[in-house]
């Protein structure tokens, strides 16, 4: 599959013809449940190394590809949405998400990494969501998937159709002309709907997932000592505890890294992969044999993992080779995304507005797109304080309040 899209989308991309790419599955179920793992253990087992190598190098050019791409292009999660299916849709700059949108990071469960560009994607998620989703392999669903900022756009799938039709009938490549057609068919966000990650929950997402190591993260959830932490702390421990500290680490740097490095990062820790035993040992026990109970992990324990430095050496790696130069520190198409909590937080802290002011600012920002009044409520009744009484806001960072003096 990668083979055929990747000359495809680069023909596509140089047509004058060609005025937006829409990429859609062609079952109801999955978009895409993540790239063929097995095949790739069985090259290994069967002395074919090149043949795995090139496997991850085809996938991130092809991921890079859709970041970096001119036309518009468009994805619709309408499934599941897993490891490989998230590296073709996460880079695009319109990511569609459906009642039947699920989408999950679960690498570290088969002892691998969360790759597929994880490491610029994922840390650039509000707050620590990024380093929970990335550790615990989490799934989020449906309109969840929207207000995380994971996609831009919620429509009911029984719209894709018609959604479809009218972007194909568009005579321009203007990613403007794009959002304002698929703003025409999303829906209403349900006032009833309770965000998963919303609320107390990202107050302890935040606060136990900051750690620079998985050990502060376990002791910090230990501590939290509530049902929900209790649940994540035996989520972290059926985890390959190798993935899980290069994971961490993966995703501290890549957020001071630019996509080409990032790829390039990844493509250097995949190789390491192939060559240690979690990868192939996860893979065959959840995905062949379909065990239910944790593979036997090598090392058993976080604390017998002290090697972590081999992974990020590029010694004895294969350099990965773009198709394209380009890169970037940011995504450049966020404003067709829901308003990050970074941006709702240089508001808060730069100007003297009320509540309702900055509910007003990003609406008229994002040109009253559906979904930013409740993002940025449930921001600032985490995030914000108002100050003596007065209508002017504070932000609170590790129970400091900050404002604009």
């Amino acid at each position: 599959m990668i083979r055929n899209m990747t000359p495809q989308l680069q023909a596509w991309n140089e047509s004058d013809l060609c005025k937006v790419i829409i990429l859609k599955a062609t079952g109801n179920k999955a978009f895409c449940a993540g790239g063929d793992v097995k095949r790739v253990i069985n090259d290994m087992e069967q002395g074919e190394e090149q043949h795995a190598i090139k496997f991850f190098e085809e996938e991130y050019q092809l991921n890079h590809l859709i970041a970096t791409l001119d036309k518009p292009f468009v994805s619709f999660l309408d499934g599941i949405t897993m490891g490989g299916g998230v590296g073709l849709s996460i880079h695009a700059p319109f990511r569609v998400a459906t009642e039947n949108t699920v989408f999950a990071m679960p690498e570290a469960k088969i002892g691998f990494f969360p790759d597929v560009g994880g490491s610029f994607f994922l840390p650039r998620f509000d707050g620590e969501v990024g380093t929970y989703l990335a550790l615990t392999g989490a799934s989020l669903k449906g309109l969840d998937v929207f207000l995380s900022g994971i996609a831009t756009h919620y429509v009911p799938s029984q719209r894709l159709p018609l959604l479809e039709n009218r972007l194909s009938e568009i005579e321009c490549d203007d990613h403007e002309v794009i959002n304002a057609v698929i703003e025409e068919f999303v829906a209403e966000c349900n006032r009833d709907h309770s965000y998963a990650l919303g609320g107390n929950v990202r107050k302890s997402i935040d606060r136990c997932f900051k750690g620079d190591s998985v050990e502060d993260i376990l002791k910090a959830l230990e501590q939290e000592n509530s049902a929900w932490s209790r649940e994540t702390i035996n989520t972290l421990l059926r985890m390959s505890p190798t993935s899980l500290k290069v994971a961490l680490k993966q995703l501290r740097k890549g957020k001071n890294m630019v996509i080409t490095d990032c790829f390039k990062m990844e493509y250097r820790l995949a190789q390491k992969f192939l060559k240690t035993s979690d990868f192939a040992r996860g893979v065959n026990h959840l995905l062949v044999n379909k065990e239910k109970t944790p593979p036997k992990w090598n090392p058993p324990s976080l604390e017998e993992v002290t090697d972590i430095e081999f992974y990020f050496d590029p010694h004895g790696t294969q350099e990965l080779e773009l198709l394209n130069i380009r890169s970037f520190e940011n995504y450049p198409f966020s404003r067709f995304s829901l308003p990050s909590e970074e941006e709702i937080r240089r508001v808060v802290t730069g100007e003297n507005m009320s509540k309702e002011d900055v509910v007003d600012f990003f609406l008229k920002d994002r040109i009253f797109k559906i979904g930013v009044r409740e993002k940025v409520l449930e921001v600032l009744n985490r995030k914000a304080i108002l100050l003596g009484g007065q209508e002017r806001l504070g932000w609170v960072k590790d129970e400091r309040v900050f404002t604009n003096l």
